[in-house]
């Protein structure tokens, strides 16, 4: 008699493989979570009692998603153990678990196969997989390389400024990566609070303005930048991208201006200077960074909220540090609006046309940025007692992984905490990735089916 073959039970990496990429980003950045929960509940973390499981939980979500929202004060709640494990998740967070991942396979000696591949392209938002892994190692050297730069440049700045002279040069050195690698991954998290006021001099609110900048422009367009004098010639996307990101920074100074600086308003009666520093970095730091620039900040006026709302809306490009619906898509949208007044049937640019799945992905992605953002702030007004502008504003800037806040997020219950991580989550792994996580994609079919108008508008 045959004996029956017997079949190779699957190792736990090839169930893993098995998944859907969406499903497998969730879910690493959901184990990040627990660990990076477990790791601040310890009692060597904090400088009283150990973090309650809620105030670790916010944190850990918070860094790992670059937000910055907090209901803790790290510098005045956090022992250097814990200032460290702050630091570890935002640069994880920022840099992505997926990548991260490869290299320590690559470390280990091991092949990146196919799903592997398909995974970094999606933690990476690129359009291709081609030259996928050596580019990883392009991002991490990027990312440390210019990460070091701004930590380099804060460091001498401080120390011959007086903002940390005071200080051991270990506290100092301690200070400038941390707020070097939070400005460039977008976090929005300082150390200032409870030690002395955040520096706003000139060359702080460059230094670090700089370094959001750059994060927020997207893998694909730092590489872009970096190999010009070789390729002779920026991508499209890469103009777009440097066109959109310069004009939302320049347009947001300038509203901010012109609101803050009308009598009663925060900017009221500073020299003209220094009411451009206060809006420019603001406007900068609003897209997803988080720090704060204006003074009074809680105390601005409801045209200045609006701008600083409708900037974390957008947030930053693809494939960033940040988060919101993305510089690519309002791209896209303004570009298919600009077609349809035409009259034309595809969105052209530069001699290009932009194909109909991105004209669809991007208005699929707004309409549903504005759903989860109503949503969300719809939820919080039923469950607490706040204004509309608060509750707006806590859920754009979870959404954006921006940190920004109208002193609220303390007053939120835990229904509430859980609204906002979960806006956080969303905000960084993006509308389609949960969605396409949530749902099984239908067997395509050769049927069509009859066109009937219906009316629009």
């Amino acid at each position: 008699m045959k004996a029956k073959p017997t079949r190779t039970p699957f190792s736990l990496r090839e169930k893993i493989n098995q998944l859907p990429t969406a499903v497998r980003l969730i879910g690493g950045l959901l184990l990040m979570v627990w660990l990076g929960t477990s790791a601040l509940m310890l009692p060597m973390m904090s400088k009283g009692d150990p973090l309650s499981f809620r105030e670790a939980i916010f944190t850990a979500v918070s860094a790992l998603t670059v937000t910055g929202l907090s209901i803790i004060t790290p510098a005045a709640d956090l022992t250097w153990a814990g200032k460290f494990t702050l630091l570890a998740l935002i640069q994880f967070g920022g840099v992505g678990y997926m990548v991260l991942a490869i290299l320590v396979f690559r470390l280990l000696g091991r092949d990146i196969n196919f799903t592997d591949r398909m995974a970094l392209q999606d933690a990476l938002g690129l359009i291709n997989s081609a030259g996928i892994v050596k580019l990883t190692f392009k991002v991490l050297a990027t990312v440390f390389a210019l990460e070091g730069l701004g930590a380099t440049a804060l460091l001498v700045h401080w120390n011959l400024s007086g903002v940390m002279s005071d200080r051991p040069f270990g506290v100092q050195l301690g200070y400038a990566i941390f707020h070097a690698t939070s400005s460039f991954c977008n976090a929005g998290f300082d150390l200032f609070a409870g030690y002395k006021d955040f520096p706003t001099d000139p060359v702080t609110f460059f230094i670090l303005g700089t370094m959001i900048f750059f994060g927020g422009l997207g893998i694909p367009v730092l590489s872009d930048l970096f190999t010009l004098r070789r390729q002779r010639k920026l991508s499209l996307h890469t103009r777009l991208t440097l066109i959109a990101t310069i004009s939302l920074m320049i347009g947001g100074a300038v509203l901010l201006f012109v609101s803050e600086t009308r009598p009663g308003n925060v900017l009221h009666g500073l020299s003209v200077a220094e009411q451009i520093k206060y809006s420019w970095f603001q406007s900068v730091s609003s897209r997803t960074a988080g720090f704060v620039g204006l003074p009074d900040f809680d105390q601005m006026g409801g045209g200045a909220r609006l701008v600083i709302m409708s900037l974390m809306f957008v947030g930053c490009a693809p494939a960033s540090m940040g988060g919101g619906m993305t510089t690519g898509t309002l791209i896209v949208m303004a570009l298919a609006l600009i077609a349809y007044i035409k009259r034309q049937s595809t969105p052209i640019v530069a001699g290009k046309a932009i194909p109909g799945e991105m004209v669809r992905k991007a208005a699929a992605i707004l309409a549903i940025s504005l759903f989860a953002v109503s949503s969300a702030t719809f939820a919080i007004l039923v469950t607490h007692d706040t204004t509309l502008d608060k509750a707006a504003f806590e859920v754009i800037s979870a959404f954006a992984t921006c940190g920004l806040t109208l002193a609220f997020t303390s007053e939120l219950n835990d229904f509430g905490l859980f609204v906002i991580m979960t806006m956080m989550f969303w905000g960084r792994l993006g509308a389609l990735s949960i969605l396409f996580a949530l749902t099984r994609p239908k067997d395509s079919t050769r049927v069509k089916y009859p066109e009937e108008k219906i009316l629009i508008g």
